[in-house]
């Protein structure tokens, strides 16, 4: 569900936080940056030790990592929602959705081993929560939905959280070998989809802000994203 977290602006007409996610283009108004990190070299290329070969990496996480960022009007983010659909990993399989907001990070889930695993080896570095508060999350025990489309969008719900996503604007493929997660390399592949209309509810209240659209009518971007196909290597 991301980018090589070096944050640019593609978009210089908005603050930059509205850009700061995983430095790539995997996810919405963020996933400009990874755009940037398609043409990069790869960390092969330019004297990785053996040891950090990308070719010697092995998965760790095979599924699907759609999220949703808002923003208020002066560019500050509301919330971020990050849905799992974990189909393999090495710490199990299952739905998750991680929710960060100001006062706090809530995990949904129904196996907390995989569940605080994603929010704290992913999603606590993801480039979109740069600058922001990280807060011990809160582990909810429930069932997860998660229907995702690349045709159609996304639905989402579970403890309290319930997550739409519609209006697929384009489908592009991404992969990089430095996407740093607590400094470590990883290599992530996928296919984005970032989304023109979007809006979560949390425990039955629509949640305050708004997605932030950007890039090109040939290579639109949203803060809002669907993100299928993904394998992070390690």
């Amino acid at each position: 569900m991301s980018s090589d977290r070096t944050p640019a602006n593609p978009d210089p007409g908005r603050p930059s936080a509205v850009v700061s996610r995983r430095g790539m283009e995997r996810m919405g108004a963020a996933l400009g940056a990874m755009g940037l990190l398609a043409g990069a070299t790869p960390a092969s290329a330019v004297g990785e030790t053996p040891d950090s070969d990308p070719a010697l990496r092995k998965p760790i996480l095979v599924g699907a990592n759609p999220g949703l960022q808002l923003f208020d009007p002066s560019g500050s983010c509301t919330a971020y929602i990050s849905t799992w659909q974990v189909q393999w990993s090495t710490h199990g399989a299952g739905n998750v959705i991680v929710l960060w907001r100001p006062e706090g990070v809530r995990v949904v889930g129904e196996d907390p081993h995989l569940a605080l695993w994603l929010a704290d080896h992913f999603v606590r570095h993801f480039p979109e929560l740069d600058g922001l508060p990280w807060s011990a999350p809160r582990f909810h025990r429930s069932a997860v939905q998660v229907r995702l489309d690349l045709a159609s969008g996304l639905q989402a719900r579970g403890g309290g959280i319930d997550v739409h996503m519609a209006e697929v604007l384009d489908r592009r493929a991404f992969a990089t070998d430095r996407f740093p997660l607590a400094d470590v390399e990883h290599s992530l592949s996928l296919v984005l989809g970032p989304c023109g209309r979007a809006q979560a509810r949390v425990d039955g209240r629509v949640q305050p802000g708004e997605i932030s659209l950007g890039g090109t009518p040939q290579r639109p971007s949203s803060s809002a994203f669907l993100a299928a196909a993904e394998v992070w290597r390690v």
